[in-house]
């Protein structure tokens, strides 16, 4: 039998809407409140220039600061919804042109609608299913440490170890962080929830954007963060992966345990398991036909060097 693993110190703290654990010299801070009230949208919808999602947290975030290095990272709505591109699509931009499209941006954009924009914003186009690829961002945009470099491959240090992942060991701390939902006009759905757990050896995020258009495609976007509190390596590092997958709809059906209960088609997790074990030349190269830049596997590295 195995020993058990040492727990390491830390301290937790709670306020109403946030929780913070401070561990080996992170800072981390979950904060999640309702969706935003009606002027906290129209000041957002009007910075971004395009209509909000139906469910939109504006006040939640995920904060992350290292302080010996003054590494920081922070992942929130406002960040998030800012990649979502406004404006005409362009080819990269992986946009979704289906019969309803035009009904439901009407619905959305024109002021004759029940779903009226502020006065102060333009009804315009803009990618109408909130496809982002937001990895989080850093709150200090000159810091050198927002510099993140493609991962060396023959460097085991540069790679999310599942194994480490999947240890039974304690979780010190766990949250679940939703930015945005939208359930396109009945017609799908837009999601993106950012999860954290702190165990004993490590830090993992995963921020997972998923896409359901009914009828036309599938589309997962995964941000996966790692940081080892017992590496040996004498620079610490944070390591990133960024991936995206898409299929057509009818062939993520096929997958259905049940061919006649369409229910798992609405279950995030079966979504993102069947997209994630199809061979990658159907899910990241050919994908739903969309030429989304998305549909890649991308790893990175940050250095956390001290200041000191």
């Amino acid at each position: 039998m195995s020993s058990a693993i040492a727990v390491p110190q830390h301290t937790l703290s709670e306020s109403t809407h946030a929780r913070t654990i401070d561990i080996h010299g992170w800072v981390i801070t979950a904060s999640t409140n309702a969706i935003s009230n009606a002027s906290e949208c129209d000041a957002l919808q009007s910075a971004l220039g395009f209509p909000l999602p139906e469910m939109t947290f504006g006040n939640n975030l995920l904060s992350l600061e290292h302080r010996p290095s003054g590494w920081s990272l922070t992942l929130d709505a406002k960040g998030a919804l800012s990649s979502v591109k406004g404006g005409e699509l362009e080819e990269g931009d992986g946009g979704v042109k289906v019969g309803y499209a035009d009904a439901w941006l009407k619905s959305r954009t024109d002021p004759g609608t029940s779903l009226p924009l502020p006065a102060t914003v333009a009804a315009k186009p803009y990618d109408w299913t909130y496809t982002t690829t937001y990895p989080g961002h850093h709150p200090d945009a000159s810091s050198e440490s927002e510099t993140w470099t493609d991962a060396d491959p023959d460097d085991p240090a540069h790679t999310i170890p599942l194994s480490e992942l999947t240890k039974p060991d304690p979780i010190l701390f766990y949250a679940e962080v939703p930015l945005f939902e939208d359930e396109l006009h009945d017609n799908g759905l837009s999601q993106l929830l950012v999860r954290i757990r702190v165990m004993p050896t490590c830090i993992f995020i995963l921020a997972r954007f998923t896409l359901r258009v009914d009828n036309v495609l599938f589309r997962i976007h995964d941000t996966r963060i790692f940081h080892s509190f017992t590496s040996s390596a004498p620079i610490p590092i944070v390591v990133r992966q960024l991936s995206g997958w898409e299929a057509p709809y009818d062939r993520v059906k096929r997958q259905l345990p049940r061919r006649n209960d369409l229910t798992p088609l609405t279950d995030v997790n079966f979504i993102a398991k069947v997209l994630t074990e199809m061979p990658s030349e159907v899910s990241q190269a050919v994908g739903a036909g969309t030429r989304w830049r998305g549909l890649r596997t991308k790893m990175q590295v940050a250095k956390l060097e001290s200041r000191g």
